[in-house]
């Protein structure tokens, strides 16, 4: 499970990225954010299946998985393989899609500054998954595609997704085996989606926002997790330990958001009043056996909690401020609570505030949380403090978060810088955020060597068809081909070199018979297990 998350990780780095390029200063000079921005969004273009469109950046990928869901007379055409395996997961694929477009929908203004094509690539990233979600949910009436290939198989076999002959079953969620975790999240994505494309592609985000309220509305009809729906394909893979209920209040906020952003004009029109307002009146009547009184300090493909509190605590302060004087409206009052609960997650991360959990921080003073896959809660958990900084700042209220005293945090006290919760930069040039200085490690300094993605193989390498598949580089095959070659010509020539010494009566030395022996008795070759030892060894090395 080391890389499965790489998705997610990815589309959360992408604000931090965005705002480190933009606070400009020394760490810009240290770091060339820009590129990493750039890598941030190949990645999603590296993971892409279906028919690749002509300006695909990632020239080793070709087209893959084109009859997938063809079996049942569906189209899965599309959409994004799971890390490195040819797995199409829809629960952390349609977070995935939620988080890029809250970065578009929060930074985008950054990434158009950035030049470079950035803002048109997040936005192609967002439209690609976004279609695969929509032909999920619009495939057959009553159900959600989840899913599309067997994990099980699919780790049994390491190979491009071009190469691929392993089965590609689809796997679905309906009313008798609902799925409200995985349709909740694709509720959210295909709104969040519409905002981004609200004012460049209003048809497009009508039709995303439309088929968001569909999907929300089978999840929220058809209770149930689909952990326990579909756990033998499911489970341990993306078993929704958190349940359902944060994916039915976090697609609510979402469609809250969309469509009351819709009705202000300048987009598609696709939404109102009445319908801002349901969703609104969903929040405040669910919210409380929902979680929105549960407080968990972690955000993640599972768990929302936090992000949704963010989130509404960030349509709160658009609402009413910073909170100093004026009347409190209906909306904003319904808001307030998860307003108070952003606070406590922010302020649980901020060195020196109240409610500052210090053991959350190594020694050097990095944000740990869980020991697999620890990156992917540091880059979510900086993506909030970012969105809830700039909204903060917006409102006039960054002061309300900033720590007592001072304090340097970390759980040994370095690391962590004073301030507390900053949208901007320090004087050193690093950006903070929550007191975690974000340092970003250039790609060409020390590039990774052995990626872990099926799709990184060059084409046409053997696969082993029993036991553990060996990825045996064609470059290497080649080299052991060539010393093959060069050591069959040197035991050649042993055999006719001339003896140091004959006999008398033209006896052959023993020095000639040994190099004829050497000659008959081919070099053994490395087995098959020899192979698997190498590469074993390589790849734990």
């Amino acid at each position: 499970m080391a890389a499965v998350r790489a998705s997610d990780k990815a589309a959360a780095s992408l604000a931090v990225v965005v705002v480190c390029l933009m606070a400009g200063g020394s760490a810009a000079a240290a770091f060339n954010y820009a590129d990493a921005l750039d890598k941030a969004l190949l990645f999603f273009e590296a993971q892409r299946s279906g028919k690749l469109p002509p300006g695909q950046r990632a020239a080793w990928r070709g087209d893959s998985g084109l009859s997938d869901g063809a079996a049942e007379g569906a189209d899965l055409v599309g959409g994004y393989y799971d890390a490195g395996d040819n797995v199409k997961f829809g629960l952390p694929m349609a977070f995935t899609v939620t988080m890029l477009s809250w970065s578009v929908a929060e930074f985008g203004d950054a990434m158009a500054r950035a030049g470079g094509g950035h803002l048109e690539s997040a936005k192609a990233a967002v439209r690609w998954g976004a279609d695969y979600l929509v032909k999920a949910a619009a495939a057959v009436p009553g159900a959600l595609y989840v899913q599309v290939g067997d994990p099980y198989q699919d780790h049994r076999c390491w190979e491009r997704p071009e190469d691929m002959d392993t089965p590609r079953g689809v796997y679905k969620v309906t009313p008798d085996r609902p799925g409200s975790d995985v349709a909740g999240e694709t509720a959210a994505a295909l709104a969040a989606a519409s905002i981004v494309f609200r004012a460049c592609d209003p048809a497009y985000s009508s039709k995303l926002l439309q088929t968001a309220r569909k999907v929300f509305d089978f999840a929220d009809r058809y209770r149930g997790s689909y952990s326990d729906s579909l756990s033998s394909v499911a489970c341990p893979f993306y078993c929704s330990y958190s349940g359902y209920n944060d994916e039915l209040l976090w697609a609510a906020a979402w469609l809250h958001r969309a469509t009351a952003a819709g009705k202000g004009g300048g987009g598609c029109g696709c939404g109102n009043n009445s319908s801002a307002d349901a969703y609104l009146s969903y929040i405040y009547s669910n919210g409380h056996t929902l979680g929105a009184e549960q407080d968990d300090f972690t955000f993640s493909w599972d768990d929302k909690r936090s992000g949704t509190k963010v989130l509404l605590a960030n349509w709160f302060l658009q609402l009413h401020g910073g909170g100093a004087g004026g009347k409190t409206s209906p909306a904003a009052a319904a808001l307030q609570l998860y307003k108070a609960h952003a606070d406590s997650y922010v302020c649980s991360l901020v060195p020196g505030a109240a409610g500052f959990q210090s053991s959350q921080y190594t020694p050097g003073g990095l944000l740990f949380k869980e020991g697999d896959s620890n990156m992917q809660y540091v880059t979510s958990a900086a993506f909030l403090l970012l969105a809830y900084a700039k909204h903060l700042a917006g409102a006039g209220a960054v002061r309300i978060l900033r720590p007592r005293g001072g304090a340097a945090g970390g759980a040994g006290g370095r690391g962590a810088a004073a301030g507390g919760l900053h949208p901007g930069r320090e004087p050193g040039g690093d950006v903070v955020h929550g007191g975690v200085r974000r340092r970003a490690v250039p790609a060409a300094r020390a590039p990774p060597r052995r990626v872990h993605a099926g799709g990184a193989r060059p084409p046409g390498t053997h696969r082993l068809r029993r036991g553990v598949p060996v990825p045996a580089l064609a470059g290497a095959r080649r080299e052991r081909a060539g010393r093959r070659r060069r050591g069959r010509a040197r035991r050649g020539r042993r055999v006719h070199r001339q003896p140091r010494q004959l006999r008398a009566g033209g006896a052959v030395h023993l020095h000639q018979r040994a190099a004829r022996r050497r000659a008959r008795v081919p070099r053994r070759r490395p087995g098959t297990l020899k192979l698997v030892a190498d590469y074993i060894i390589a790849r734990v090395n």
